[in-house]
């Protein structure tokens, strides 16, 4: 009888609130959005108009198109890979545009079509390397960055795309940038402030809910997410593996596309260096998502705002002058940050429950 009572007291003594655990969770939870609602405060003290609507557009672009690629990231993430060639297709995508319109003297739906088409062709061929080869995604998506870089450069042996260069045979390029084509990095709504919504904003805004629906609500998500957690489990239970894998790189592809076309528009022009930094932003925005409301995994809500984070500070530190060379080091201590509060904090979460 005694020994029950004890048992008793013990059980009630386990069940009884632990502060301690309960501050690691609200930090787990909220920790990251505090972090950036700090952030946000504190350039809109230290940089003078950085809270007015200019500032805000500049982040806007700069979020759309880093936005989208990490959406990309994300979709492999899900199936436990990685794509490290997101920022080689976009900037393939900005220049094969350009030569469609430019030098092909196309319009821009063929632009749009055939930068859609190669992003899904690139990541078809990531998914075969990956799943039929047996060559690890970093490996293959790294190799792959590698080609992509090589071969947008061949066409114009390494120039930028502009109406009236000179091509390498002696032409001269005499095709255009449609309006329409412009308009979609360029364009800006009239919402709640006077024309300062940019159109790019509002794909990455739709492209977002809809993988967040398509991960989260649809039986094909809940898959992607079950073979990430556990590729032989989902595969002993059914699942074609190797097929959603594919399928995962092939959107990540198609999204970086989408990038590319995105800041083909904004551009005018198809500028070879201009998308230097789209991989490592689109990496930590996706990264970063982790640590949004605790999520613990890759998701598309947290890789969104993730994004917005990483827009506000580089928009922040280049408003305070911040020199360049300290912007990858001050994301690299942000993105570490992230992390902490991600799997440090969420693994002392799961050793006080158990």
């Amino acid at each position: 009888m005694q020994s029950e009572t004890n048992k008793g007291a013990q059980d009630a003594g386990t069940n009884k609130p632990d502060n301690g655990s309960k501050l690691t969770d609200f930090a787990i939870r909220y920790g990251f959005l505090a972090l950036l609602l700090g952030m946000v405060l504190f350039f809109s003290l230290a940089a003078e108009g950085f809270a007015g609507p200019y500032s805000a557009v500049f982040i806007f672009q700069s979020v759309a198109i880093t936005g989208i690629l990490a959406l990309g990231v994300t979709a492999t993430l899900v199936v436990d890979g990685f794509d490290l060639s997101i920022g080689s297709i976009a900037t393939s995508a900005l220049m094969l545009s350009a030569y469609v319109m430019v030098v092909w003297e196309m319009n821009a739906f063929f632009a749009v079509a055939a930068c859609l088409v190669m992003g899904a062709f690139v990541g078809f061929i990531n998914g075969i390397l990956i799943v039929k080869m047996r060559v690890p995604d970093l490996l293959a998506t790294l190799g792959m960055m590698f080609l992509l870089i090589g071969l947008q450069r061949i066409p114009t042996e390494g120039r930028s795309i502009a109406t009236g260069m000179r091509l390498p045979g002696g032409e001269v390029a005499n095709g255009k940038f449609p309006p329409e084509f412009l308009a979609l990095g360029r364009h800006r709504l009239d919402f709640f402030i006077d024309n300062l919504i940019p159109l790019s904003v509002v794909f990455l805004v739709v492209i977002a809910v809809l993988v967040w629906v398509f991960l989260e609500l649809t039986r094909h998500g809940r898959l992607m997410y079950a073979i990430g957690s556990n590729e032989r489990a989902a595969s002993l239970a059914g699942t074609n593996v190797n097929r959603y894998k594919i399928i995962a790189y092939m959107i990540s592809g198609v999204l970086a596309s989408v990038g590319g076309i995105l800041l083909s528009a904004r551009l005018g022009r198809g500028d070879i260096a201009s998308g230097n930094n789209l991989l490592l932003d689109a990496v930590a925005a996706a990264l970063i998502g982790f640590a949004v409301l605790g999520a613990a995994k890759p998701n598309a809500f947290g890789t969104a705002i993730g994004a917005l984070f990483v827009g506000i500070l580089l928009q922040g530190m280049t408003m305070m002058n911040a020199p360049y060379y300290t912007q990858d080091f001050v994301k690299g201590a942000v993105l570490v940050v992230a992390l902490v509060f991600t799997f440090a904090l969420s693994g002392r979460r799961g050793g006080g429950h158990t």
